[in-house]
């Protein structure tokens, strides 16, 4: 299976509730690196997200839910993946 953008966008969706969610797939930028594949796709994503379950979390604990979300996908050779968490107001 090839690990789209989509797919992580619905993981994360399912997983974390975000009120904002943008997945970049960076692969074909990445080209000749380490973890790269043939086809420039599949293996380097950038994820913008927003969810009030960051909320009074660390950098550290917000980065951890999104990857234990996409743990499946980095099994199956997602190689690099840049999160961008955007605070959430707290109402």
């Amino acid at each position: 299976m090839s690990i789209t953008s989509h797919l992580l966008t619905q993981r994360l969706q399912e997983r974390l509730n975000p009120v904002f969610v943008e997945v970049l797939d960076e692969s074909a930028a990445h080209a000749g690196h380490v973890g790269a594949n043939d086809s420039g796709t599949g293996t380097h994503f950038r994820v913008r997200i927003q969810s009030v379950v960051f909320t009074g979390k660390s950098r550290v604990s917000r980065h951890r839910l999104v990857y234990d979300a996409l743990q499946e996908y980095i099994d199956q050779g997602l190689h690099a993946l840049a999160i961008e968490v955007i605070e959430t107001p707290e109402i």
